[in-house]
């Protein structure tokens, strides 16, 4: 009489959407250059990311750093080109 082994089954992978998306948007915002949606899409994805996944804890955290940093170059951005362009609009007055 032969016996079956017992099956071992893996426990089921925690999700990590969120995460990965948060951490997938912040990189394509930086090699494709300035966008501005994709790193507010991001931002949101990272914090649904921290809140429902911690097992993609790191990730979230690492597109939330990444797509605040694009965030802060289209402020910076546009903090010292609207000065810029208003110059030379209406400079030589």
């Amino acid at each position: 009489m032969s016996q079956m082994p017992n099956a071992y089954y893996a426990p089921p992978a925690e999700p990590k959407g969120a995460s990965i998306t948060s951490l997938v948007l912040g990189l394509c915002s930086i090699l494709f250059g300035f966008t501005f949606v994709v790193p507010i899409a991001g931002i949101i994805f990272g914090i649904v990311g921290l809140r429902k996944e911690p097992a993609g804890r790191g990730m979230a955290i690492a597109g939330l750093v990444l797509n605040s940093i694009m965030i802060l170059g289209w402020i910076l951005l546009i903090l010292f080109l609207l000065p810029l362009l208003a110059m030379g609009l209406f400079g030589a007055m």
